[in-house]
């Protein structure tokens, strides 16, 4: 039966059939596997901002006021003559890609309606924020769109 609710029981079917859970042990191991994998979505979200940072920057200035390339792999060009497929350009899409699919995993796992698992992985999303995302070094945000789902 699908719930409709929010309910709080050790039974949940989370994200395929074969995932279930029976017994408390199962259950507290598949809430311990949201929480982890909320801490690796804020993760690799603060990766893919850092890289993306990272090939941006591409051009700066040494000791004799010349522009210098600070990340010469990234700004290497696939297809030649070609600006938009370079090598951080294509990374950057890959790491996009990883990152969405595990947020769309977390939010089908919230969907199952299970009270343990939408805390699991919100407490698990707060404490990845506190421990990847929430450093002094954040003073330069990459904004790629302006819209909060993107």
């Amino acid at each position: 039966m699908m719930h409709m609710t929010f309910y709080w029981s050790r039974n949940v079917t989370l994200l395929f059939s074969s995932w279930q859970t029976d017994s408390w042990i199962s259950y507290a191991l598949t809430l311990l596997a949201c929480f982890i994998f909320s801490i690796f979505y804020q993760y690799m979200e603060d990766r893919r901002l850092r890289f993306k940072l990272l090939s941006t920057s591409a051009a700066s200035t040494n000791t004799n006021g010349t522009a210098v390339d600070a990340t010469p792999l990234l700004n290497k060009k696939i297809i030649a003559g070609s600006s938009r497929w370079s090598v951080g350009r294509v990374a950057g899409a890959v790491l996009f890609g990883i990152n969405s699919a595990i947020g769309y995993f977390l939010m089908l796992a919230v969907m199952s309606f299970n009270g343990g698992v939408f805390v699991a992985i919100v407490v698990g999303l707060a404490v990845g924020y506190l421990l990847f995302r929430s450093g002094d070094d954040e003073q330069v945000v990459v904004v790629d769109n302006p819209c909060a789902c993107a």
